[in-house]
């Protein structure tokens, strides 16, 4: 690698770890004004006409067969089912917390790849499991500001394991291009999230709050379309192995955006239950000596 690629590959980590920050933030801000459904699928339909017209562009072609199929699945999980639970847990549960409890997609991801017999279950991966449930224990159980009831944070948790289970699911279907996999995958998960929110009920109205608009812009624009290229751009120069140390730098910057942006008290609870899920999340499944094969796939998926 030359030394010029390597300090380009590293402004673009840095760059996207803060960027993939203020997702979590934003979608609290969406939250505010529009149903949760209907403001997720408004993201994605922003975010897959972004894409698709970047696929135009390269002139990637449109996958046919098991490849379509697989990206779409992809997208059923990856988008529709887990940012349905993420914006339904982000109306009580603060961006911090949110993007700390997302931290787990690594761990999970080994844990569902071990079921799958993708993996085998290592010593390593249960302490680290053991550490993140010790971390999320503490969560559940700090004296945060505003009470957050149980059934969100669990949303929360259930976001991170449907993208653990997308990540799991794109090593057995045939490979697309990363661009391809996300634009099909967007689509999909945007026409299921706008037919969950016509079949709950939500209101389909457009922000009128400038705040809200700058929020969707932010999350589908920067959020989802740039910081995933970001992510790729890494790729090129870096392993998955190293590339995936985002997901333990991201809740930093959450936390520290959202106690300036959503009023989140930064108590010793989320401190150290954080640290511990972190330490949990590193332990098991980012140490480089384990982790190139689970993680080769990170590339295919956009952080929250």
């Amino acid at each position: 690698m030359t030394g010029n690629g390597e300090r380009l590959a590293a402004v673009a980590f840095v760059t996207q770890a803060v960027l993939a920050g203020g997702n979590a933030v934003g979608v609290r801000y969406s939250n505010r004004e529009l149903e949760p459904l209907w403001g997720a699928s408004l993201r994605f339909m922003l975010a897959a006409v972004l894409l698709l017209a970047i696929m135009a562009a390269l002139r990637l072609g449109f996958p046919r067969g098991k490849a379509l199929g697989g990206s779409a699945l992809y997208g059923l999980i990856n988008f529709g089912m887990a940012f349905a639970l993420f914006y339904y847990g982000m109306l009580r549960v603060h961006a911090g917390l949110g993007q700390v409890l997302l931290a787990l997609v690594p761990l999970f991801a080994l844990l569902l790849a071990v079921l799958w017999r993708q993996e085998r279950l290592r010593a390593a991966a249960l302490l680290g499991t053991l550490l993140a449930l010790a971390g999320v224990a503490l969560l559940t159980r700090a004296p945060l500001r505003e009470s957050v009831p149980l059934l969100p944070m669990l949303a929360v948790v259930g976001c991170a394991v449907c993208f653990a289970q997308a990540m799991v699911l794109v090593r057995r279907v045939p490979r697309v291009h990363p661009v391809t996999m996300n634009a099909v995958g967007m689509t999909v998960g945007a026409a299921f999230l706008f037919v969950g929110s016509l079949i709950f009920g939500e209101t389909l109205a457009l922000p009128q709050r400038t705040e809200t608009w700058v929020a969707i812009s932010f999350v589908a624009v920067i959020g989802s379309v740039v910081v995933f290229l970001l992510y790729v751009f890494v790729l090129q120069y870096w392993v998955a192995s190293r590339a995936a140390y985002g997901f333990v730098i991201i809740p930093f910057v959450t936390v520290l955006l959202s106690s300036r942006l959503d009023d989140e008290s930064i108590t010793t609870g989320l401190v150290f239950g954080g640290l511990l899920v972190l330490a949990g999340v590193y332990v098991g499944a980012l140490r480089p000596a384990h982790v190139d094969r689970v993680h080769s796939e990170l590339g295919r998926a956009p952080q929250a």
